[in-house]
């Protein structure tokens, strides 16, 4: 039988600011709501908080002062759970602890009635073994949402081995009715976006391991392909230490499988007390921020008497375009190659596919070779448009100069960094889609799940299978085999889901 939640009273535990930001959902939303914290005083003084906060949204504008009024009678704090044994919707948003949360649930099942629905606002910690020992495991749910809560869309509905169905979907209908959108997930370590985004953080602490860009080069690169804060700025901004125990948590959960494992490099800011934003430094110092960006603005490519232009493809219609554009006439296209990008009567300049500069040197007989970065092909994100390009070992200093003076005539400024293989965008963004893949043949969620919960949980431009319907499954395979294939580990092999995928496109292409 469906269960009900309109309008019931609800008690928010936990008066912090994931808590306090609940609670103001819920009574925006019309239902009673009991407001508790271990800790005295803490609900009144959440209230407090909240009154201001309303107040500062009436004198902009945005709420009324009927309805902030409504809002905050609405709300009682309460001293003891027993004043709030009325409640048929529990969400605690208490200390990330099994044994804690554990506790409190069973705490509340001798309080409240058979049929209330008990949620939690974990963020990783798993509902099967939250369940574990209750007399009523069913009811249990998690509810995760996102800080701000009351700005933030996304709510991860959270089903454990014993959640039930019918209250799964009560509270993702309630989540709707909160103005929220809803996505479903099975309880597995990380959930869906702190399991998807790792590779985020991961594959940018790995790049800086490998001394390979520095910070502020590696997030304007993210920015320009349309995430909204780069990795570095983003782990300061959440803490080194809090970032670093979600990391850790992922990866023991996981069974210390190496695509999940810490980074040295955090390990070392985070024993030096460089935390980020809350301690004053972390990768920069604050308040001063990232240092500003030293990138020289390219020159016009010198003219050449041989012109290729290579691949199908947005990249290429650029490149073809920019090379019309130098020369007068449209160079000579080569459709059918399995590469994009261009010859010029210097060397070749390669949109990377996952090789190193060198590799496709060594590959191709010519010692001058430059590969760059993928790179959006729609808005960017705040900051200077860069790209990232490395050149091969051997390389002459007439190629150092012309190959950044190609890629300046795509509408960017070239940003030279090591010869890394998949550079920063594609290697960042294929693990990303390969995550997404594991996560899905896993049963964790779905594809539509998944690209919802990244765009609405953490603002990624596109979701991972928007990205993989653009760049196809071969590609994204192709790139982490070459990752593979370079670093030797566990780390980037390819989800099988994907090699699936790569197959069945491949049979569905005309013959």
């Amino acid at each position: 039988m469906p269960i009900d939640l309109k309008q019931v009273p609800v008690l928010v535990i936990g008066a912090g600011i994931m808590g306090s930001g609940i609670a103001q959902v819920a009574a925006q939303a019309g239902h009673p709501v009991f407001l508790f914290d271990a800790r005295d005083g803490a609900a009144n003084q959440a209230k407090a908080k909240l009154i201001t906060l309303l107040a500062g949204l009436v004198a902009k504008g945005r709420l009324s002062d009927d309805a902030v009024e409504a809002t905050l009678a609405r709300i009682t704090p309460v001293a003891s759970l027993q004043q709030a044994a009325s409640a048929k919707l529990v969400v605690e948003a208490i200390v990330e602890q099994l044994a804690a949360k554990r506790g409190l649930f069973q705490q509340l099942e001798a309080l409240l009635s058979d049929d209330a629905v008990l949620a939690s606002n974990t963020s990783s910690i798993s509902i099967t073994a939250m369940a574990n020992g209750l007399q009523r495991p069913g009811r249990l749910v998690g509810m995760h949402f996102f800080n701000p809560v009351p700005l933030m869309k996304l709510v991860e509905v959270v089903t454990g081995l014993q959640t039930l169905p019918e209250v799964a979907d009560a509270i993702g209908t309630l989540a709707k009715a909160w103005g929220k959108v809803p996505v479903t997930a099975r309880s597995t370590p990380g959930f869906i976006v702190n399991r998807i985004a790792r590779p985020y953080y991961a594959e940018a602490l790995a790049l800086l391991q490998q001394q390979a860009i520095r910070p502020e080069q590696l997030d304007a690169c993210l920015r320009t392909a349309g995430f909204r804060m780069g990795p570095c700025e983003l782990i300061d901004l959440i803490g080194h230490d809090t970032n670093f125990a979600v990391t850790e948590s992922v990866y023991e959960a996981n069974f210390y499988d190496k695509r999940y494992a810490p980074s040295l490099v955090q390990r070392e800011l985070i024993d030096g007390g460089l935390l980020g934003r809350k301690s004053g430094q972390g990768f920069y110092r604050y308040p001063e921020g990232a240092p500003p960006l030293q990138a020289k603005p390219p020159a016009t490519p010198s003219p050449s008497t041989r012109l290729l232009v290579h691949g199908q493809g947005a990249i290429a219609d650029q490149l073809a375009s920019a090379a019309a554009g130098l020369t007068g006439q449209p160079p000579q296209r080569h459709l059918d190659s399995a590469w994009v990008g261009l010859d010029d009567d210097i060397g070749r300049l390669v949109l990377t596919d996952g090789r190193s500069a060198d590799a496709w040197s060594a590959a191709s007989g010519q010692i001058d070779v430059a590969v760059f970065d993928r790179l959006a092909s729609t808005a960017t994100g705040a900051g200077p448009r860069v790209l990232a390009y490395a050149l091969s070992a051997r390389a002459s200093s007439a190629w150092a100069d012309q190959a950044p003076a190609w890629l300046g005539l795509l509408g960017v400024t070239p940003l030279e960094m090591q010869d890394s293989p998949g550079l920063v965008v594609g290697r960042t963004q294929a693990m990303l889609v390969n995550e997404a893949a594991d996560a899905v043949a896993q049963g964790v969620c779905t594809p539509d799940a998944a690209d919802a919960a990244m765009k609405l949980g953490v603002n990624y431009p596109q979701g991972p299978f928007e990205w993989l319907a653009d760049w196809g499954a071969q590609g994204v395979i192709g790139m982490l085999d070459a990752l593979d294939a370079y670093h030797r580990g566990e780390r980037y092999r390819v989800s099988p889901w994907l090699r699936r995928r790569a197959a069945l496109d491949r049979a569905a292409r005309p013959a």
